[in-house]
């Protein structure tokens, strides 16, 4: 077994994300001419694709962007288990527990917390490096001006929170990510509060490409947002994660709340809840399902959670 990370003295290029940003950067060269192409020969429009693997273990990335952190003062996370939490919310956080360096059972050590910290924050460096040669490219070949980049993670991450690791949960921590759009027909800096999620992707490209969308998608184009950010728009946002013994774990985000069912696949039947006030408890330290001034509260989230995405479409 590997350790979970590695900090070696090299080029971008020797691990896989350097050499997937070099590949992404020939195949813009590749596609510029016909992207460009002028006097009778007609443009050819192109979508491409650039995935990258980090920051997902291990944290490896070359040295020069571990040196751009200074480990002693990084802060240690929030070490405790949300307040009233069902057990079942929380793993085991195994795909870390797979590396050499991590204990078997119980937590890691301070030192070993923030060398993880450490090996996350010069890995999302890394990539941000990686990201940025291919916009510098997009620059370079004059496509910009006429070129969609849209850039997105796939999960969020613990870090020590609650002294879990890993994702595999559905806590705010694990599902809020981040999600880019630039456009050049739209202004730069644009922020928005509203709710969105990655089936909403598909729809947006569509209309910023002046494409149809498929009749029966789940997503909702969010164009209109990058032309009023304060728009009013979903009332909630969507996600799940299973537990072995046919249980899944419903959870949904409201512009306050986050309210997670641990339901029953085969019968519905709510083994658990949880309710989080992220205006609040940002932290989500406690989970207050339980208090009794909040029971028509979790009445309505119930019920809100059971009428589905299609209700809470802006």
């Amino acid at each position: 077994r590997a350790n979970a990370t590695e900090c070696a003295d090299v080029s971008d290029e020797y691990y896989i994300d350097g050499d997937i940003a070099q590949l992404a950067v020939e195949s813009l060269n590749r596609l510029a001419p016909n992207a460009k192409a002028k006097s009778g020969k007609e443009k050819q429009p192109f979508f491409l694709g650039v995935g990258f693997r980090k920051p997902h273990l291990p944290f490896c990335a070359p040295k020069k962007y571990w040196d751009l952190y200074d480990r002693s003062k990084i802060p240690l996370p929030y070490p405790d288990k949300p307040k009233n939490a069902p057990d079942i919310a929380f793993t085991t956080w195994g795909e870390l527990r797979s590396y050499s360096d991590i204990p078997d059972v119980g937590p890691c050590d301070e030192a070993k917390t923030k060398e993880l910290i450490h090996g996350y924050y010069a890995c999302v460096s890394y990539m941000d490096a990686q990201v940025g040669k291919l916009l510098s490219e997009l620059d370079r070949l004059d496509l910009r001006k006429d070129t969609i980049v849209l850039l997105w993670g796939d999960h969020g991450w613990k870090l020590g929170e609650y002294s879990q690791w890993s994702k595999h949960t559905n806590f705010e921590l694990d599902t809020h990510v981040p999600l880019i759009i630039s456009d050049p027909d739209y202004p730069k800096g644009i922020r928005t509060d509203a709710l969105t999620e990655f089936v909403d992707i598909y729809p947006t490209l569509s209309e910023l490409c002046g494409l149809p969308s498929p009749d029966g998608m789940e997503g909702t184009s969010v164009t209109p947002l990058m032309d009023i950010p304060k728009k009013a728009w979903k009332k909630a946002a969507f996600s799940q994660y299973p537990r072995p013994k046919n249980i899944m774990g419903y959870s949904m985000r409201t512009d306050q709340y986050r309210y997670t069912e641990w339901q029953d696949k085969e019968t519905g039947e709510v083994k658990f809840k949880e309710l989080y006030d992220l205006k609040n408890d940002p932290l989500c330290k406690e989970s207050i399902v339980f208090k009794p001034e909040n029971q028509e509260l979790v009445e309505k989230l119930h019920a809100q959670m059971k009428a589905g995405w299609q209700n809470a479409k802006p």
